[in-house]
């Protein structure tokens, strides 16, 4: 069988409330998930034994996690299958920053798993899968169907959201990273944040709910910053970026997002950004 291969596209929180911790360790939070077209890519085919090979120009950031969540991913879909460690050679070219607020590391699990079971020819839908892939923790269900999605609880109950417009953005990451335990706890130390879902927007056209979204927050983004001050900067010089109507910090960072009206306006924008700041990762893109 030929490789087959899969995006693993970032996923961005439009926006992240966050609840006080409770007894069980885990936040409550409510979030609307929806996911780029910009991402790492995966590359699968059979072979006699399990290996990963990790490219890109983020591949440094993975070095000494040999048994990561592509490869967790995969070994648990074994297990559900009753066949053991499946023999597949994976290949991960990682464009996404590490630590990044962007998830990812659970797309890309997600994207493993859809990817073996193709290269493995088990009969296991994507509802199965996303069992499995909740196993590897709280953004795999989301991240394995890859669809717009309002999130609540630990970020694992799921009601999709298919009225959303595409929105034009651009994203942008200083390069430090914002691992996401600290900042839970940074956030922990101050005032407790409210779990709040709020009512849809009233209209679904792109200005309407970029509106709608500058009505709501991340909870986690003025803890983020304070750890790591590069995170000011960018949501700084992004906000100031011609045509950005609406930036905003990314899960727990450290990769902010501006909304602008057009795709044009968007890469004109990041055109701009990286003469200004070369050693940023500047990316746009197209939110679904």
């Amino acid at each position: 069988m030929a490789a087959i291969a899969r995006l693993a596209p970032a996923k961005i929180n439009l926006f992240l409330h966050v609840g006080p911790l409770e007894a069980d360790g885990y936040h409550p939070l409510a979030s609307l998930v929806v996911f780029a077209d910009v991402g790492d890519r995966l590359t699968v085919e059979r072979a006699e034994r399990l290996s990963l090979t990790v490219t890109g120009p983020f591949a440094g950031a993975l070095d000494g996690e040999g048994d990561n969540l592509v490869l967790r991913a995969v070994r648990a879909l074994g297990a559900a299958a009753g066949i053991g460690e499946p023999g597949l050679r994976i290949t991960l070219d990682k464009q996404l920053p590490v630590a990044a607020g962007l998830g990812g590391g659970s797309s890309d699990a997600g994207a493993a798993l859809k990817l073996a079971r193709d290269a493995l020819g088990l009969p296991l839908d994507d509802a199965a899968l996303a069992e499995i892939a909740a196993g590897i923790g709280a953004d795999g269900p989301m991240c394995l169907h890859a669809r717009a999605a309002w999130a609540e609880g630990r970020g694992d109950v799921l009601s999709f959201e298919d009225g959303l417009p595409p929105l034009p953005a651009l994203l942008v990451n200083p390069r430090v990273p914002s691992p996401t335990g600290a900042v839970y706890r940074a956030f922990d130390e101050g005032v407790a944040g409210r779990a709040d879902r709020p009512a849809s927007p009233s209209a679904r056209d792109a200005a309407a709910v970029i509106d709608w979204l500058s009505e709501q927050r991340n909870d986690l983004q003025a803890p983020a910053v304070a750890l790591a001050p590069a995170i000011g900067e960018a949501l700084a010089t992004t906000e100031g970026l011609p045509g950005a109507r609406l930036t905003r910090m990314s899960g727990s960072g450290a990769t902010v997002f501006a909304l602008f009206d057009t795709a044009a306006a968007a890469e004109a924008a990041g055109r701009s950004l990286a003469a200004l700041q070369p050693d940023w990762w500047v990316r746009p893109t197209t939110l679904r």
